[in-house]
């Protein structure tokens, strides 16, 4: 591509996105959201969301399981004792409101990567901002009526959690100096129809066995906090030693705080109960019917807890942590190769071993120009039924310098 031409994406990319000012096409002085798209035919995007409801039902039925396991397996999965009495925590009929199923596209079908169940990231990306892109392509949007299901379910959820409360106080809150968090939690908050309040997390109060509260000292009812790990949430203290992390726990356990995503989302955080349905899997476990092994076989990559059967079997297996995010601590062994993410904070969790999968490549039009890059599919599980689908396109083990590459349906022929 020319020069000018490369010029004029620029200045095209910049006018679109600037018509989207309460988004983050930009992130950390680096390009985040492409100006182009990832062709999917409507067969495609339908064996998607099958896909992805199928695999929800297989977490579903683990995490019921789950609740009957004894402390020490949770303690294997990654779990530390802190949490543990908080997991089996369960206030709504779903394991969570919005969870994420990353998949990859291989010579095999579609594969499971791993599940973001409790704080998933690309939520407006792929049920609002991708619409607009679609139109500037003349495409058709396949997250067309994501957005209205996904507005339907916070609706439903908070509104059946407040019913008896007068004046019920509900808030939404992230990190306020975090832009794709802050930003992310306003649009989530955009699409409840209630009354409500947006709060820097950092200026939040909690008094111990009372409640949490704004700062104009008004109880909270409802805390939804989409972008907020559980596990650093229980690490955090006050300047006197407080933990005040679960201080809030034990304020939803007691039912005087009620928060979003519900606790039972954290249940299955640990990429770890990956390695326990496939062990379950592997044992014929009657947890699961004949169609659901059939499901594992099929989609689930094999998981395990320690790397020895790809060692065995001279198999490529991926290294990661059980709590790991965006890429971090990610190692990959591929016949004596070894390949690291450049960040390596999570290296003190339990390790999650499971069959490597590479990620297709694609040509994809960047601010740079025309570049090479690696395609993993997050497709969204609202409750129990699908939600958007999204891609991000970047270096072979996904991390937080990857890019929002927008999803358009073509007609199959093309």
């Amino acid at each position: 591509m020319d020069n000018a031409n490369l010029q004029n994406h620029q200045q095209k990319r910049k006018e679109i996105f600037n018509k989207l000012p309460e988004f983050w096409a930009d992130l950390q002085d680096s390009y985040y959201a492409l100006l182009d798209y990832y062709p999917f035919t409507k067969k495609q995007v339908d064996e998607i969301h099958l896909i992805t409801e199928q695999i929800g039902k297989i977490y579903d039925k683990t995490a019921s399981l789950m609740r009957q396991l004894p402390d020490d397996i949770f303690y294997m999965l990654g779990y530390s004792k802190e949490i543990v009495p908080y997991l089996r925590h369960k206030t709504i009929e779903s394991e969570g409101i919005i969870r994420r199923i990353d998949l990859v596209c291989t010579e095999f079908g579609w594969k499971h990567y791993e599940c973001n169940s409790d704080t998933p990231t690309f939520i407006m990306e792929t049920h609002h901002v991708n619409g607009f892109i679609t139109d500037y392509f003349n495409l058709k949007n396949p997250n067309e009526q994501s957005e209205l299901k996904l507005s339907k379910v916070i609706n439903q959820i908070v509104n059946k959690s407040i019913k008896g409360l007068d004046q019920p106080i509900i808030v939404f809150t992230a990190h306020g100096g975090h832009e794709e968090d802050w930003k992310t939690t306003k649009y989530i908050q955009s699409l409840y129809e209630g009354k409500s309040q947006l709060i820097p997390l950092e200026e939040l109060q909690i008094v111990e066995n009372d409640g949490l509260y704004t700062p104009k000292g008004e109880r909270i009812h409802i805390l939804y906090r989409q972008t907020y790990p559980i596990e650093q949430l229980e690490l955090d203290q006050s300047p006197d030693g407080t933990k005040i992390g679960l201080s809030l726990l034990e304020l939803v356990k007691s039912g005087k705080l009620i928060i979003f995503n519900p606790l039972s989302s954290f249940l299955l955080q640990s990429k770890a109960v990956q390695a326990l349905i496939w062990n379950l899997h592997l044992e014929k476990s009657d947890v699961y019917t004949s169609k659901e092994h059939d499901m594992i076989r099929k989609y689930f990559l094999p998981t395990f807890l320690e790397p020895d059967y790809f060692i065995e079997n001279k198999l490529p297996y991926v290294e990661k942590p059980a709590f790991g995010r965006e890429g971090d601590s990610i190692k990959i062994i591929n016949d004596g190769i070894y390949q690291q993410s450049k960040e390596n904070n999570y290296r003190d969790q339990v390790m999650v071993y499971q069959q490597f999968a590479p990620l297709p490549k694609r040509k994809v039009m960047t601010p740079e120009g025309m570049l090479d890059l690696h395609i993993l599919v997050g497709s969204f599980l609202i409750k129990e039924e699908y939600g958007a689908i999204g891609v991000r396109a970047g270096n072979i083990i996904t991390g937080n310098e990857s890019c929002f590459l927008p999803v358009g349906i073509v007609d199959d022929e093309k």
